[in-house]
Parts: C-alpha cells; structure tokens; sequence
C-alpha cells in the first residue's frame, strides 16, 4: 500500500489509528526508502537492506564449515533473566515479570515460529512485550510474518504489547493487532495492580523509519509515576532518560548475531556505544536492556551469541 492508496480498508483503519499525518509519513518514508544501503535513518550503512551479501556471508560460513553449527544455533533459543531496579517502584509490582521477545523474524526460515513456540512454553511472566522486525526483509509481502505473529500468539499468555522495527511495516499493525496484540504507536497504557499504576509506553521505529515521538508517547504520564519504554533499537537511551523513563527495553541489533569467540561482535548496525547494544545496561536514572532476539537476519545463523527470550523482573531499589 502507498500513500496514495486512500480507498483501501488498511488505509482507513490506520488513520483512524494513528493519524492521517502519522500515516502518511510513515507510508511515504517506506516508499521511499525501504530498500537503501546507504543515509537512510540513524545509521550511514544498513547491511540488511544489501542483499548481495546475504549469499556472501552464507558461502563465506559454508566455506569455514560453520553454517550447519550457525544454523543449529539459531534454533536453540535461551530464557534469559534479568533484574530491573527501580527506585520508587509501588511494592504492588514487586517481582513483576516482564516477557521481552524481540526481532523474531518469523519468515527467515519456516521452523523459526515453532522454535519460539517452544521457547515460551512453560515460561512464567505476568506481561509480555514484542520489540519489533516481525519480517525478514525490509520491504515486500508481510503475509508470511503476520502468518507467524498468528501462530505464536495463542501460546502467550495474558496482555501482550509491541511496537514496530525497522523491518516492519506500518500496514502490518491491522493484521497484528487482529491477533489480540496492541500495538503502541507513540502511545501509552496503563498497567494496574491493586490499585497502584504503572505505565508502559511504545515507540514507532527510531532506527531506520525514524517515525519515533517521545512527547506523544510520553507527555501525559505523570512526572513520578514509573514508566518502561519500548524501543525497537537502544539509539534513543538519551532521549528516554531525559524523557524520565525507569527503563527502556529494546533489541535490534541481534547482540551482534555472529561474534568472535567470547561474543565479541562483528558489528551492532546501531548508532550508540557498543555497551548499549546487548544485555543490561545504565543510563543515568535509565535501566536499559538490549535483546539479543530471538530469530536470526541476513541468514538463519548465530556463532557466540545464542538468541533468546528475556524474563525482566521488577524490583524496588534498596536506599542505600
């Protein structure tokens, strides 16, 4: 769908969703330059978005007799803990369990949906996110990921949450949010305890899209309430602290997907220190964590850096 496509039933339900201006942006930047190698977005270079190295890398791994082991480790996806502090969390939301999935990729190999399904069996959480890059490629048919947003979606349990990647487009928010996710375009909601609040905001792509709006998110939550932010990519860290977020939680860069040993990436795609591209990290007041995902990119492979789902558990700061 282009921006000119204003008969169409998607075109109309998303403006009525997000705003004709918010649409038509979002529609003509996809349009534009959904498949650039170079100046688009945050960054200069998007590997991704060059596809002739899609079959380099592979030949290159074939080559090294490292594609079958890649490939194998992109199908064994951990369950990751990690433990937010937050200093004025109410005690009604100690011990809240966030379930963070991220960059799935649903498309980029038939058996990456059932390997996620499996993944999340069992797996206790009280709320579960999804931070964006549902589809394999950047631009082209989307009916294959939203095929695997449907498969996986009965075997979440309760509200799920999510926002769009790069890798996403905007006209895929009608058939996500038909499988009972809300998505959260530069809005917010709120997520009630006993009687105690705390708010959940969600940001369109801030990466590559560049269609992110932290007031609009923002501007209405309470200056002291506690607020978590869904970033697709850790770019926006300043922003979000500034903004008086608790806690950010993103993914994007994959953690690096094919590392050196010791999981030293190769490269992160993500303009921002290398420190707040995998793992938990620190920004001022700001608790940040960066997925490494739980699907694969370019090729259906990983070395050094497993995928995963990532269990976030709330915690109120002790005073020191």
């Amino acid at each position: 769908m282009v921006p000119g496509a204003s008969d169409s039933p998607t075109y109309e339900r998303l403006r009525q969703r997000v705003g004709i201006i918010h649409l038509q942006q979002r529609l003509g930047i996809e349009e534009d330059f959904e498949r650039k190698v170079f100046g688009q977005g945050r960054n200069f270079f998007h590997i991704e978005n060059w596809y002739s190295m899609h079959a380099l890398i592979r030949n290159g791994l074939r080559m090294l007799m490292l594609h079958g082991r890649g490939k194998r480790n992109a199908r064994r996806i951990l369950a990751r803990h990690n433990r937010i502090n937050i200093r004025h969390l109410p005690p009604e939301f100690e011990g809240y369990t966030i379930l963070q999935i991220s960059d799935p990729h649903f498309d980029m190999a038939p058996d990456f949906p059932h390997t996620l399904i499996d993944a999340v069996r069992g797996v206790d959480y009280d709320l579960c996110v999804l931070t964006g890059d549902y589809r394999a490629n950047t631009w082209g048919p989307c009916d294959a990921a939203l095929d695997g947003i449907r498969m996986l979606r009965p075997h979440l349990e309760g509200d799920v949450y999510a926002v769009l990647g790069n890798h996403d487009s905007i006209t895929m928010v009608p058939g996500i949010e038909d499988t009972g996710i809300c998505m959260l375009l530069n809005e917010y909601v709120v997520l009630e305890r006993e009687g105690m609040r705390l708010y959940l905001a969600g940001i369109d792509d801030p990466h590559y899209y560049r269609a992110d709006n932290l007031e609009k998110a923002a501007d209405e939550i309470p200056v002291d309430a506690v607020s978590i932010l869904l970033a697709h990519s850790p770019e926006i860290y300043r922003h979000a602290a500034h903004a008086g977020f608790d806690a950010m939680l993103c993914g994007h860069t994959h953690g690096g997907q094919i590392c050196l040993p010791g999981g030293l990436p190769l490269t992160c795609n993500a303009a921002c220190p290398r420190e707040y591209c995998f793992g938990a990290w620190q920004y001022r007041q700001l608790a940040g964590y960066t997925s490494a995902g739980s699907g694969a990119c370019i090729v259906d492979v990983r070395l050094n850096c497993p995928p995963e789902i990532t269990l976030h558990h709330l915690h109120r700061q002790l005073q020191a």
